[in-house]
């Protein structure tokens, strides 16, 4: 199951996101997320682990059905409060989904994957009730910011402390050994320090700056492709039945071959 946000978790992380520079951040992260997914309006998406809803509310301004589950009870309540009957909410984890293969268009992790106990049961789960494309979204374990709140948890208790980070090999390694060699596609958003303008989220939008490596925040979209499975089938096959022999066959089959010695003594007979 991992760990799982208590009550006093769920109103600090609420009151993380209120903070301007926090929200700066968050929208870049979301930006990064619709861009990657490239949902259409009207699909169907499963956030799991969707917290309070902090990336719920960007997929349903984009006009997805969205779908949120969370093993935190108070996160749950935060969020319906939030968003009311706009999301539907399910309690349960990662690693299980209630959820038959192929129920959402998408899926998307969300900085969940770090507090899971078994991150690649939690990608096959995502893989499996998706069709067409999963996001992950996580802290990267090589940025700068990563590297601070790690030391930062040795000396003071954070919520990190309970986070495993990853990296984007990582990740792209457990891709391939769940699904083989689909499409992946992988960005990151760097949060360098500045003013937070319209001018910082376009240096944060460009190419080049989202194809660094060890950026805060790291994105990854794997598009699913189509699996059969096969099983054999027995086939029924009935022998027709055999019909009656042709008159003429049936008489010849009863008569003795004749030899040469009869024939000869026939032919000589005659010629007396």
């Amino acid at each position: 199951m991992g760990y799982v946000f208590d009550f006093h978790d769920a109103r600090n992380y609420d009151g993380w996101m209120l903070k301007r520079k926090n929200r700066f951040a968050a929208d870049l992260e979301s930006r990064l997320m619709l861009g990657m997914l490239d949902p259409a309006a009207g699909e169907s998406i499963l956030d799991i682990g969707c917290g309070t809803g902090a990336s719920c509310l960007p997929l349903l301004e984009k006009g997805l059905d969205v779908t949120g589950i969370d093993p935190s009870p108070y996160m749950l309540d935060i969020l319906s409060e939030t968003l009311g009957n706009r999301v539907s909410l399910y309690r349960g984890v990662a690693e299980d989904l209630p959820f038959d293969d192929n129920s959402f268009n998408h899926a998307c992790l969300f900085t969940s994957l770090e507090f899971v106990d078994n991150p690649q049961k939690a990608l096959e789960e995502a893989f499996r009730v998706a069709k067409d494309r999963v996001f992950i979204g996580f802290l990267n374990r090589y940025a700068i910011t990563g590297i601070g709140r790690r030391v930062r948890g040795i000396f003071t208790p954070t919520i990190y402390n309970r986070a495993t980070f990853f990296s984007v090999w990582e990740i792209k390694g457990m891709v391939r050994k769940l699904m083989g060699p689909v499409p992946v596609c992988w960005r990151t958003v760097c949060q360098l320090p500045g003013p937070w303008s319209t001018w910082m989220k376009q240096i944060e939008g460009s190419g080049l700056v989202q194809r660094f490596p060890f950026g805060t925040f790291a994105g990854m979209v794997v598009t699913l492709l189509p699996r059969f499975r096969t099983r054999p089938l027995a086939i029924r096959y009935q022998p027709k039945k055999v019909g009656h022999m042709a008159a003429g066959t049936a008489g010849c089959s009863g008569m003795a071959p004749s030899n040469g010695f009869e024939t000869s003594h026939r032919q000589s007979d005659e010629k007396r």
